[in-house]
């Protein structure tokens, strides 16, 4: 089809008439050829070019008008910089009133007409040259208009798409980024509308906005059509695809998350094209698409970003818009664009925080990280403090509670009473990278809220919490100056919220993916109350239970989806690095504060020593609960197709117990060997080191929990305020059981790591270890950079050592 200089139909444009990928410059033909095949569908339509818009300006003698209003202008005065922008769109949509362009604009409409019927509705979408560059995306600064009709109202709205290069944001993001105003131009393409008002609608992203993590598809929809998301004014449903397993041939969404979806933007009659109406609660309560509709999506986007990659010559994440057409039930692709934020992102640098000065010490215990951090302190005594709590505020406590998570990943600093480097808010502290002093004693009783702190955790064992705000230095170490030691250093981790970030830094895997978290914060169900619905007692359980499950078939899929999510989540972040994914482990006191849970738990005087791991899992007590959890491990490897997901058994007492486990897991299609799987066992009380040649005999690794064999080593109740001094993992009698376990691990020629903290905490345990032989030792996130820095030492220091002997 003949065009003239002025409109160019999509199959015959070329980039530098609607730039895009940084100037490179390609046929947007070539786009659709490449990604036809591949069912990707692109609504036809045409552009005006940016020659259409410079030509305009030049014929109307706009240049100098253009150049003189904007002389001198200031940023900062507002009420100046929104005068000028206004006039400046005047004069842009007076200058683009051309006969010429009219009558170029009329003839392509009415051959779209031709192709999609008589008025049809079209959308009027900018690109500008200085748009989707690699350091400056430009996206949202210019205007869009959607279901246009007529000739003459598309004129309009591209006049005023024109003139949308000088909005105030364009100007002022012109002027951010050093582009000269007079060298951008603007094109219009011209879409024909997808029915989506009528559907749904989105954005996909081909990395994770978040991190920056390049191996998923991020997915966003809401109903109606997408200007609603494009302006973040709806809350919309999320998820996740895991590319390098798709690419593999495995067809499963990797998360989601549902969205409040609480309005729809649809067609309108008049002035306005589009309108807002409210979603009915059923809808919401629904995710706007299928996971059908997810994984087309995921497989358009991977072929656009490898399609532009190749362009770019390099790889380019994209970010994507596509619509649904509620008539035809067809997706289509509207836009694709470089990303230009997240991909830019580097690996973390390692961290050393150190306090310039010091102050007035309010209270000391046991640090937590490394880190130093201010704010003002919130005392929170009980549940009902917790909403007037502000994000960056300290938080003080007696103790926390797995509840108070949400809260406490926008604390500045947690500081706690009781506990130890081991209880609740030192292990939620260590993941979300916030420095915490425990086990503190009495500091809930000398503090009141408002009080500015600092606490830091920067002087070792010891943590100080310091009167007012002090200051303080951070040094940064680039990640790629890291000596990596031969000795896999891997991380423990239980949130899948932070897994893509945590990957990103160097480690060797997942030593432990502590599976209790996920249960407790995505889940909050216990298992058997979703097996065993009827013998539940509690009407408020029961209600609260139907709430979370009213979407799925039967209330178990809800445990399976949502923990197979969050495991896998982990798996796919560290892909293909090993995840060693721990069985649930709960106490019975913990698992009794789950939803339904009270009607499934004994009550116990010691629950550290009870009904917990290994023993829960044959017992009839729990074996449904325990086919729940299988089901949920099977779908990671088996549907996600994320076979590096190793299994780990907990506090498994005996010979007999790991057997009877072994062979129930088996029995719910986890058999050991099969499809490469390995099962490992938590080396954590002094039996599995006294009999591990015969534990060797039954699992493929060991992985020592230095908390738990510490604490039953020495009899020590390590969250006693009283006798937690004792707990310490240096002591002969401890150094014994680790040494015990790891030879006897190599001499059955069994994989060993250990998955505690003693490591991180004490370099003199890791060097013990790497002198040992160990084969993995795995720390917190925060602590994994210092601990590679140690063990490579202490490699260093055992290779010459054995010249010297030599």
């Amino acid at each position: 089809m003949n065009a003239s200089v002025y409109t160019r139909w999509f199959k015959d444009i070329r980039l530098e008439d609607v730039p895009l990928v940084g100037g490179k410059t390609a046929s947007l033909g070539e786009l659709f050829s490449a990604l036809a095949p591949q069912g990707v569908k692109v609504p036809n339509g045409f552009a005006l070019t940016a020659s259409a818009y410079r030509d305009a300006l030049t014929q109307a003698d706009a240049w100098d008008k253009l150049s003189n209003l904007l002389a001198g202008l200031d940023k900062r005065n507002i009420a100046d910089l929104t005068k000028r922008a206004r006039a400046a769109r005047a004069i842009v949509f007076a200058a683009t009133d051309q006969d010429y362009l009219r009558r170029e604009i009329n003839k392509a409409y009415r051959q779209l007409e031709q192709e999609y019927g008589a008025n049809v509705a079209v959308a009027v979408r900018s690109s500008a040259t200085a748009e989707d560059l690699p350091t400056a995306s430009f996206a949202g600064q210019h205007e869009s208009f959607l279901n246009v009709r007529g000739p003459d109202d598309l004129m309009t709205a591209c006049q005023r798409c024109f003139a949308s290069l000088f909005t105030d944001r364009a100007i002022s993001y012109r002027i951010d980024n050093g582009f000269d105003h007079f060298k951008v131009a603007l094109s219009v393409a011209v879409m024909k509308m997808v029915r989506s008002d009528l559907a749904a609608s989105g954005v996909i992203f081909t990395l994770d906005t978040e991190s920056g993590f390049r191996d998923v598809v991020f997915v966003t929809g809401t109903y109606g059509l997408g200007e609603n998301i494009v302006q973040g004014t709806v809350d919309p449903d999320e998820f996740y695809v895991h590319k390098p397993t798709f690419n593999n041939g495995f067809r499963a969404v990797l998360s989601r998350r549902l969205g409040a979806k609480k309005m729809q933007m649809i067609y309108a009659k008049g002035r306005a094209t589009t309108r807002n109406v409210a979603t009915s609660q059923a809808a919401r309560k629904r995710f706007c698409i299928d996971d059908k509709n997810v994984l087309e999506l995921a497989q358009c986007a991977i072929a656009v970003e490898k399609h532009y990659s190749k362009k770019a010559g390099a790889a380019t994440p994209m970010d994507v818009e596509w619509a649904k057409d509620g008539r035809e039930g067809a997706l289509y692709i509207i836009q694709a664009r470089p990303e230009t934020v997240a991909a830019r992102r580097k690996l973390e640098a390692l961290e050393s925080y150190a306090l310039k000065s010091t102050g007035k010490v309010v209270a000391t215990g046991r640090a937590v990280g490394e880190k130093i951090a201010s704010g003002k302190l919130r005392l929170i005594k009980n549940d009902r403090d917790l909403g007037a709590f502000r994000p960056g505020e300290v938080l003080v406590a007696s103790a926390t509670s797995p509840d108070w998570e949400p809260v406490m990943k926008t604390a500045a600093a947690i500081v706690t009473d009781h506990g130890g480097r081991t209880c609740h808010a030192a292990i939620i502290a260590r993941e979300l990278g916030v420095p915490a002093v425990v086990g503190t004693e009495n500091i809930t009783r000398q503090v009141k809220t408002g009080m500015p702190v600092t606490v830091s955790c920067a002087d070792g064992d010891i943590g100080h919490v310091y009167h007012g705000a002090l200051p303080f230095s951070v040094e940064r170490i680039a990640t790629d100056k890291l000596e990596r030691p031969s000795t896999e250093i891997m991380v423990n981790l239980g949130n899948p919220e932070i897994a893509f970030k945590t990957a990103m830094a160097p480690s060797d895997g997942v030593g432990l993916a502590r599976m209790e978290f996920i249960i407790n914060q995505h889940i909050g169900i216990h298992p058997m109350a979703l097996a065993q619905p009827g013998k539940i007692k509690s009407a408020r359980d029961r209600r609260s239970i139907k709430t979370l499950t009213e979407r799925y078939q039967k209330p178990s899929d809800f445990f399976v989806e949502r923990l197979s999510e969050g495991v896998g989540t982990i798996a796919a972040a560290f892909y293909p690095r090993p995840v060693i994914v721990r069985l649930s482990d709960f106490k019975t006191n913990e698992y009794a504060n789950l939803l339904g849970g009270a009607d499934f738990e004994p009550k116990e005087e010691n629950p550290m020593l009870g009904f917990r791991g290994a023993a829960r899992y044959a017992h009839p007590a729990y074996a449904e609960g325990f086919a729940l959890e299988c089901a949920a491990l099977r779908r990671v490897r088996n549907e996600m197709g994320l076979t590096n997901l190793k299994i780990m058994i907990p506090f498994c007492r005996r010979l007999e117990e790991a057997r009877n486990v072994i062979q129930t897991m088996a029995g719910h299609g986890l058999a050991r060997g099969k499809e490469d799987l390995e099962i490992f066992m938590m080396c954590e009380i002094p039996n599995n080191v006294i009999l591990i040649d015969q534990f060797a005999k039954l699992f493929d690794g060991f992985s020592i929990g230095s908390n738990d064999l510490t604490q039953l080593t020495l009899g020590v109740d390590r969250d006693s305020d009283i006798v937690a001094f004792d707990f310490d993992e240096r002591d002969p009698g401890m150094l014994q059981m680790l040494t015990m376990a790891v030879t006897g691990a190599k001499r059955n020629r069994r994989h060993v790591g250990i998955c505690g903290e003693a490591p991180a905490n004490y370099p003199e345990i890791a060097k013990f270890l790497t002198e040992l032989g160990i084969d993995a030792i795995s720390v917190n996130p925060s602590s994994v950079l210092r601990t590679m820095a140690v063990v490579h030492e202490a490699e260093q220091s055992k290779a010459k050592s054995i010249v010297v002997a030599g």
